[in-house]
């Protein structure tokens, strides 16, 4: 037979390589997408991180320049937040002379500062930082006062109304305040003095900030005007020779000197204007990677490496694992050609390594199982022979008037005939075995009384060849099971056993419960099988003896029935020997439906 080669598109070198090249080129491809997004996200998020810790930094120090009418203190702010930040911080003048540095050595400061900090012009509506108090701070004494009232009228309101909510806040100037819910704030239930009158620091505060407010007004020639304490106003009665602003004019004016007088007013509480600048501590801030032509280069230059690294171990690879499997098929090529026992040798401990070894075994049974064929077609041959040769030559005979036809000759023609009749039957039982077509007639019975119908029936032939039939078990026993196909089984192993066993010896049947099972023992004290022997037994016509005697060799498919009619119940049949001592064959069935004796 000529041999088939493979085509080059189907080969599974090739398959390999062109999976491996495909899984490089999406890898390398995932790898570089996934690195340019975290890439840009870190980037996104480190971006964003830097404008939240400058917005932190910013809004710490003009908190402080609120606060204190100089920066000589705030050293120790500037190295905490820059502690925190991880950032350095530089803190210098409007004329850039600088003021705090977080981190010593040289530093050079960017063109643009990352912020100004001046308390007195920020970005709200009246351009003052609301923390940025001045006069209006109160002392220790009066916020302890204004506090205690706030509670006792929380404390009033909390019992007076059951769903009200009212907590004690404290405004930057140190005035504590109520924020209630659930109930109109301008209830008058629980009203309180303290908390509604100004204190003396604050009477102070506001009348200087008026009398600057008014002097702005007046010399604008406009009339004068009262304050509140949250810089609210109302006009004062005018002249009556004086004419009356207009009123878009006069809301206008007032707005811009109450701006202007508090800014006057807290001028020598709150630092001067500073120059802030936030920078990297290890210089200035560099991207990690980007797509430039240098990178696009580099990344095009690693992944032709990575992709011809992958190819080559993939070759090697391949040709490791394509180089046995050519050897099983040129083995399996040769057992398709006629080779009855081709084996491979491949000196490998993986997946092929184990495929080649369950070559070889599969390979060295066939080679067994076809010395058997070849063995069985011979067994039938010459058992068929023997009989037809029989009563061919007894009719020949008869016929030629050398014997008479008489009631002996029918006797001997009819025991030839039986036998061959036999030989058939047990060829047709095995072949419905094989064929899944044996069919059971389940019963319930007494596996004691089985086995002894059995041994009253061979026990003539037991005798006329010496041999002792014994059944020491006499409990009964039941079984669900096919009798008849069970009492077939059980007749083999004793036929077998009687043919085996010499004059003198002994024949034993027993049966024994061995938990959810049915054990049924054929024992003798024959010749035994030697060890070598004893796995081939219920082979199909195999034989110790390997002569035919007619005596002792039977027809070699006694055993093989044994164990079909055995499996066809669901239990296995096996057999244990010692040489010169005897064998033991033993049918362990399942119990089945049987009931409890």
């Amino acid at each position: 037979m000529t041999r088939r080669d493979v085509p080059l598109r189907r080969s599974l070198l090739l398959r390999l390589l062109a999976v491996t090249m495909l899984v490089s080129v999406c890898s390398i491809a995932a790898t570089a997408w996934l690195t340019v997004r975290s890439t840009t996200v870190a980037l996104r998020q480190e971006q964003g991180q830097a404008l939240a810790d400058d917005a932190r930094v910013y809004d710490a120090l003009l908190g402080y320049a609120a606060g204190h009418s100089s920066w000589r203190g705030a050293s120790q702010t500037v190295q905490r937040l820059a502690r925190e930040t991880g950032h350095r911080i530089t803190l210098t003048t409007e004329e850039r002379e600088p003021l705090f540095d977080s981190d010593p050595g040289p530093v050079t400061l960017p063109a643009k500062p990352t912020a100004v900090i001046e308390p007195l012009a920020v970005d709200t509506p009246e351009h003052i930082d609301p923390r940025a108090v001045g006069p209006f701070r109160l002392p220790a004494g009066e916020r302890d006062l204004l506090r205690a009232a706030a509670q006792r009228r929380a404390a009033c309101l909390r019992d007076a109304f059951v769903n009200v909510t009212a907590t004690v806040a404290e405004r930057p100037g140190g005035r504590s305040f109520l924020e209630i819910r659930n109930i109109d704030p301008a209830t008058s239930r629980c009203a309180s003095t303290v908390l509604d009158e100004l204190t003396p620091t604050e009477t102070k505060a506001l009348a200087q900030l008026g009398k600057l407010v008014n002097g702005c007004l007046k010399k604008r020639d406009m009339p004068e005007v009262r304050l509140g304490l949250d810089f609210s106003w109302s006009p004062l009665p005018a002249p009556a020779a004086r004419d009356a602003a207009p009123a878009g004019n006069l809301t206008k004016t007032v707005q811009e000197c109450i701006v202007g007088s508090r800014r006057e007013q807290l001028e020598p509480y709150v630092a001067p204007a500073a120059l802030l600048f936030v920078g990297s501590r290890a210089g200035p801030p560099s991207t990690i990677f980007d797509l430039s032509s240098a990178n696009q280069v580099r990344i095009a230059g690693v992944a032709a490496a990575v992709l011809l690294v992958t190819l080559t171990v993939t070759v090697l690879a391949g040709v490791q694992l394509v180089r046995p499997l050519r050897a099983l098929t040129g083995a399996v090529r040769r057992m398709e050609e006629g080779d009855l026992s081709p084996s491979v040798r491949i000196g490998r401990k993986d997946e092929i390594g184990s495929l080649a070894e369950a070559f070889n075994a599969m390979s060295t049974r066939r080679a067994q199982l076809e010395e058997l064929r070849k063995a069985m077609v011979g067994d039938v041959a010459h058992e068929l022979r023997t009989p037809l040769s029989n009563i061919r030559g007894w009719l020949e005979a008869a016929e030629d008037g050398v014997v008479a036809p008489d009631r002996a000759l029918m006797s001997s023609l009819l025991e030839e005939a039986l036998l061959l009749q036999h030989i058939i039957d047990d060829l047709r039982d095995l072949a419905e075995a094989d064929a899944g077509e044996l069919r059971l007639h389940k019963e319930t019975f007494d596996v004691t009384d089985l086995l002894a119908q059995v041994a009253k029936v061979h026990r003539g032939n037991a005798t006329t060849a010496g041999v002792t039939l014994s059944t020491p078990s006499d409990a009964p026993l039941d079984l669900h099971a096919d009798p008849v196909r069970l009492r077939q089984a059980v007749a083999n192993l004793v036929s077998n056993a009687v043919r085996h066993t010499p004059p003198g010896g002994t024949v034993t049947l027993s049966a024994h419960r061995d938990g959810p099972a049915t054990v049924i023992e054929v024992a003798d004290t024959g010749t035994g099988i030697g060890a070598e022997d004893l796995p081939l037994i219920f082979e199909r016509f195999w034989r110790v003896d390997l002569s035919r005697n007619r005596r002792t060799g039977g027809s070699g498919l006694g055993l093989s029935i044994v164990r079909k009619l055995t499996e066809a119940h669901g239990g296995t049949a096996t057999a244990t020997s010692t040489p010169g001592h005897g064998s033991t064959f033993a049918l362990r069935l399942p119990r089945g439906d049987d009931h409890p004796a």
